[in-house]
């Protein structure tokens, strides 16, 4: 984090503490006290809770559609991008596990609570669906592009749902791989 400008400082540990703690739990004070400012400098650059979780959703937006279009140019074919997709699984494994997908943890807290941000933060699946029915159309599916996406969209987040409650790296593990097999099947 050396280097980061504070806001960026501010955003980035508050993306971390609310995935790992949770929106809710997460203080002002938490991430004050890992950065080391003052509250008054805190104040400077965000005046609330409800602007930082503005901030991260957006930072989140703007990680996952460098992501993709990362895949977009360096991973060959669209049905190679959807095996990316799958894998972020696997390439998370130890933080899904403990605490399950970012997006989808924020996303059903922020349901519970009936924020208003909810909305915004719904963009990240709205993003990951548009980029999956992208990849299905070019990989031929056209017909069933939504509905396939909507399919990985779901095991990826029930996976690490379920990986996360349980605790259970082989049960990710594996299910990743009926993923992977039904992508491999279609026709």
């Amino acid at each position: 984090m050396k280097g980061l400008a504070t806001r960026d400082q501010i955003i980035e540990v508050a993306d971390k503490l609310f995935y790992e703690k949770g929106f809710e739990s997460t203080s002002f004070a938490d991430i004050a006290e890992i950065i080391k400012i003052s509250r008054g400098n805190f104040y400077h650059h965000f005046k609330s809770k409800d602007e930082i979780l503005d901030a991260v959703i957006e930072y989140r937006l703007t990680n996952t559609r460098n992501m993709l279009n990362s895949w977009e140019s360096e991973v060959g074919s669209p049905k190679d991008r959807i095996l990316s997709f799958i894998n972020i699984l696997i390439m998370n494994i130890a933080k899904i596990k403990f605490y399950g997908c970012p997006v989808g943890t924020l996303c059903t807290e922020l349901a519970k609570l009936n924020h208003p941000a909810q909305t915004n933060a719904n963009k990240l699946f709205t993003l990951f669906r548009e980029w999956l029915k992208k990849q299905f159309r070019l990989a031929g599916h056209s017909k069933n592009a939504d509905e396939f996406a909507m399919y990985i969209l779901g095991m990826s987040q029930g996976v690490a749902t379920l990986g996360s409650a349980f605790q259970d790296e082989k049960y990710i593990r594996q299910e990743v791989g009926r993923m992977t097999n039904w992508l491999e099947g279609l026709k």
